[in-house]
């Protein structure tokens, strides 16, 4: 009997190993967060997929997604970077990812951790949607527009209100699986 998915992932091997193992699990853990700040950063106006055919390459080229090593990036690194054809060489988000590092380690000096921060937006638990067909999800959520607008506040870089939408269904913050997704109700008690 084949499990019902997300219609988003169906068909390709790697989005439906993802969509199984990964999205909307809840994650607090603040190094696997900036992995995915990163990768959402990236992906602004590009597919979801073709960040994720370039993971690994990412996670070579970033250090293994060490936010304490991007933040000293410098120049020779950049360059090094914008060389690397296994990645997206766009100056704009390899300048914005070292930024966002910086400014990460900032917020986990304020609050103690990343990830109380951002789960702070949620109250600390997830909002479960109760979308019918994937399509059905917004891309804009208040809270994603207050997110957002605090981000930047505080320096961030490419964390548009889209952008941290996704980041938010990515980390489990929001459900957006489909009710009739046999991971609709195995996400709440994985984390």
């Amino acid at each position: 009997m084949t499990k019902h998915r997300c219609g988003w992932c169906v068909g390709d091997e790697l989005y439906e190993a993802y969509h199984d193992q990964e999205w909307g699990v809840p994650v607090t853990d603040d190094d696997t967060l900036f992995e995915f700040l990163i990768l959402e950063t990236f992906q602004a106006g590009l597919s979801w997929i073709t960040i994720l055919r370039k993971r690994e390459n990412f996670r070579k080229a970033f250090d293994g997604f060490n936010y304490r090593k991007i933040a000293q990036y410098k120049q020779d690194k950049i360059v090094s970077l914008l060389q690397d054809a296994g990645i997206i060489r766009n100056k704009l988000k390899i300048h914005a990812t070292i930024t966002n590092a910086q400014m990460f380690m900032r917020i986990q000096e304020e609050f103690g951790s990343f990830s109380n921060y951002i789960w702070g937006f949620v109250d600390g638990k997830p909002i479960k949607n109760k979308l019918k067909h994937y399509k059905e999800a917004p891309t804009t959520t208040a809270i994603s527009d207050a997110l957002s607008k605090d981000l930047k506040k505080r320096g961030f870089k490419f964390v548009g209100s889209t952008v941290m939408y996704a980041h938010m269904q990515a980390t489990g913050m929001v459900n957006d699986h489909e009710v009739g997704c046999f991971r609709y109700h195995e996400v709440d008690n994985e984390s």
